[in-house]
């Protein structure tokens, strides 16, 4: 019995931290909002925007449920605890113990929901991998990222599909984009920002020397095009040129591949995987409004450190987390603390204990 009464206090004096990240209100005035939206005449015109208002309202309308009930729950369960006495009978007490396991369960479900109250959280992600310091090692440790990344997509059943690549001359990639659609998965991985470093006996190195490689990892949210980050089309600069085939050698060319410039800031976007140039063109927008969207956060964020008075620099040897294969085996977060022995079964996708504990660590 007294055990059940802690963990439900234990459960109440979590929920009183939930509900300001959880911003019901907020999220009310969110579904009123998205329900007049739907009652438009023309709202199934566009079936693509029209089915993400729907699933956001739904998903919204179902994290309101789960709260009002987990906070009804909770309050009559500390009803039934002024009531219930120890001479109850087994029955009874067993019955509040499963009420109150239950309720605890509810309220893990929110507080997974609250780790994910960003903006654009609730996005499809694009992965940027390019590599680092380390000649043929950092093109390959770039490649075995690009695998890892798919595999954990494929393990989960997402879509993945890489929208962008430049393969190195002799092994690996400089760089490649993926674009992963799932819910919420932007949210999942925009964790993995940052340099990953790897240490192993270089397989290109004649005397089979250990050594340290570099890569930068950037996980980029998906913009919808109908939210309007503006993008004028003076401020591109397109150029369209001849698209590497897969075999090489100029094998299966055409002038699809597209370049854009945005002049105003230099950022400069390739897609050269799509068959046509229309397709390239789109893909590029899309990873263009996603690295015009991370400039704005990057200036909003060093405007706040300047603020706290914070100075962080972002360098190679900054890096988040460590793969170390030579001398002894583990992956290391720098920033969570948390490790794995077993870095094999992590370059193989399985990613979910960091992403969890970054969650975890960036909510606190």
């Amino acid at each position: 019995m007294q055990v059940a009464e802690e963990k439900l206090e234990s459960i109440q004096k979590k929920m009183e931290k939930i509900k300001p990240v959880f911003d019901l209100r907020g999220k009310e005035k969110r579904i009123v909002a998205l329900e007049k939206d739907s009652s438009e005449k023309n709202f199934w015109s566009d079936s693509q925007k029209a089915s993400k208002i729907m699933q956001e309202l739904e998903g919204l309308k179902s994290e309101k449920e789960i709260f009002l009930k987990a906070q009804k729950e909770a309050d009559e369960l500390k009803e039934f605890f002024s009531l219930i006495s120890e001479k109850s009978g087994s029955e009874e007490k067993k019955d509040l113990a499963k009420k109150v396991a239950e309720l605890e369960e509810k309220v893990s479900q929110l507080e997974q929901t609250t780790l994910f109250s960003g903006k654009y959280d609730q996005n499809d992600a694009l992965v940027a991998i390019y590599s680092g310091a380390g000649g043929l090692d950092a093109q390959d440790w770039a490649e075995m990222l690009l695998r890892m990344y798919l595999r954990f997509a494929e393990r989960k059943k997402m879509k993945a599909k890489i929208i962008s690549e430049s393969r190195g001359q002799e092994a690996g990639i400089k760089s490649a984009i993926i674009e992963i659609k799932w819910k919420r998965i932007y949210g999942e991985l925009k964790g993995e920002n940052g340099v990953h470093r790897l240490v192993r006996l270089s397989p290109f190195n004649a005397k089979n020397l250990r050594q340290t490689s570099f890569a930068l990892v950037e996980v980029l949210p998906v913009i919808d095009a109908s939210e309007k980050l503006e993008i004028k089309p003076a401020d591109l600069k397109i150029d369209v040129y001849r698209s590497s085939g897969a075999g090489g050698q100029s094998v299966d060319t055409t002038d699809s591949a597209v370049r854009i410039t945005h002049l105003p800031t230099g950022i400069v976007v390739t897609c050269q995987n799509e068959r046509s140039q229309l397709q390239n063109k789109e893909q590029a927008i899309k990873v263009l409004m996603a690295k015009l969207y991370q400039k704005q956060q990057e200036k909003e964020d060093e405007e706040r450190q300047k603020i706290r008075g914070e100075h962080q620099k972002v360098e190679w040897g900054s890096q988040i987390r460590s793969y170390v294969l030579h001398p002894y085996k583990m992956v290391k977060d720098h920033r969570t603390k948390h490790e794995s022995k077993n870095p094999e079964e992590v370059l193989d996708g399985e990613l979910d204990e960091f992403l969890n504990a970054y969650l975890n660590w960036d909510g606190k």
